[in-house]
């Protein structure tokens, strides 16, 4: 079983209104796992400490940043996240001429987790993500299963004034910075011929292989992908479709947009099947220094179904350490469970009563079609709510604190199967 789907986008100024960096991610994953929305505070760490991924322990730094990140439950990383200074991070799977390693090292949705813990821009977590790919290396499997998915890492980053794109073979590696406009990207290298930052062996490994010649224009994408595969020519109609939709919206780009892009069926972007949407993430970012970032999760399985749910990172705030539901984290049985044993039951109560909803919703009928009517005026009133701290900034941040679970709690309730029609 093979992904098919994985979409990553950002719009910036002036595709996008009010001098705003919009950012959207469908994570696409085995349709029987969970996913989950959890944060973690800024911290201090002591000399010499260590942190565990999901299958490797690496040297930890001086200071995290907090996070907020939406991962499959079982893992250490996550498929997507930010932090609190507002870099937002999305990674996909990419296949191409350079083997994968089966070895357990970082997999690319640690390196989402540790990016954002560690760079408070965009190009810096850039940085981190290379870093640590040089030092660590990237494998291992990338289901819970015994299937054994492996697959290279490509990202798209963003911050309040730019976004970079990452694509990764290996330790190999080539970056894209994007100053304006739109990018998205899928299952596919997607760098060409402007690559603005590159591992330093990048071409002569090329050259080595014999992908390249060392002498006709290098195109990254060209030299480093599959010659033709039904995958890639999958991700590439995928990726045409988002950019179209894009395009269509260009100028007036904002949250309620990135969500419907992310809710489209006939693209493709919003997966059904065996691999399935599994958690959408939008983030919109000011580039105002003094207006916050409203980052939107939906913590349950297709976004059509779902509620877009605000997180706002609140200064000098305790927050919870899980916004969402509970999770296992670094102290997951899982990790050192017999092989093929069953996986434990790791279903929320807001995934739980998503999927009775969604089985209303599936059957048809007035209850069906009134629980996502509910489901619009509630998301609806969260984005108005939200507008207000993105125009005029924070006046009391203890309303905030809770936002997101307080908001869990509404969706909870939208969903009840026990009310009448």
């Amino acid at each position: 079983m093979y992904p098919t789907s994985c979409d990553t986008f950002v719009a910036l100024p002036p595709s996008t209104e009010d001098q705003r960096i919009v950012f959207g991610k469908n994570s696409d994953r085995p349709c029987d796992e969970v996913q989950e929305v959890v944060y973690f505070p800024a911290k201090d760490h002591e000399p010499e400490e260590k942190v565990q991924c999901t299958y490797i322990e690496i040297e930890q730094v001086a200071q995290t940043h907090a996070v907020v990140l939406s991962r499959p439950a079982w893992l250490w990383g996550a498929e997507m996240g930010a932090n609190e200074h507002q870099v937002c991070i999305g990674n996909e799977a990419v296949w191409g001429k350079e083997s994968v390693d089966g070895e357990e090292a970082l997999l690319g949705m640690d390196l989402v987790r540790l990016a954002l813990e560690r760079a408070d821009t965009a190009e810096r977590a850039v940085d981190v993500i290379t870093d640590l790919l040089e030092k660590h290396g990237q494998g291992g499997n990338c289901m819970e299963d015994e299937c054994g998915l492996t697959y290279h890492n490509s990202f798209l980053i963003s911050d309040r004034t730019e976004a970079w794109v990452l694509e990764t073979a290996g330790k190999y590696w080539a970056a894209e910075r994007v100053k304006a406009g739109y990018r998205n990207i899928s299952n596919e290298y997607s760098i060409e011929t402007k690559i603005d930052r590159e591992h330093p062996e990048l071409r002569t490994y090329a050259e080595k292989q014999r992908w390249w010649n060392g002498k006709t224009e290098f195109n990254f994408a060209t030299v480093y992908s599959y010659s033709n595969t039904a995958r890639i020519e999958a991700a590439n109609g995928r990726r045409c479709e988002g950019r179209k939709l894009l395009q269509k919206s260009q100028g007036h780009i904002k949250a309620e947009t990135m969500m419907e892009i992310l809710r489209d069926k006939e693209s493709g972007i919003n997966m059904e099947g065996l691999f399935m949407t599994t958690g959408s993430m939008v983030s919109v970012v000011p580039k105002d220094q003094n207006l916050p970032g409203v980052h939107f999760f939906t913590a349950t399985p297709d976004p059509e179904r779902s509620v877009f749910k605000p997180f706002i990172f609140v200064v000098d705030i305790k927050q919870l350490k899980h916004t969402c539901s509970p999770c296992f984290g670094e102290e997951d049985p899982v990790k050192k469970k017999p092989r093929f044993q069953s996986k434990p039951n790791r279903k929320h109560p807001l995934f739980l009563k998503h999927e009775g909803a969604a089985a209303i919703i599936d059957s048809g009928g007035v209850k069906g079609e009134r629980i996502v009517e509910k489901m619009r005026v509630l998301e609806k009133q969260k984005l108005t709510e939200m507008e207000k701290y993105l125009t005029k900034g924070i006046e009391d941040a203890t309303l905030l604190v809770h936002l997101f679970t307080d908001t869990v709690d509404e969706d909870v309730d939208v969903k009840d199967l026990n009310w009448e029609v």
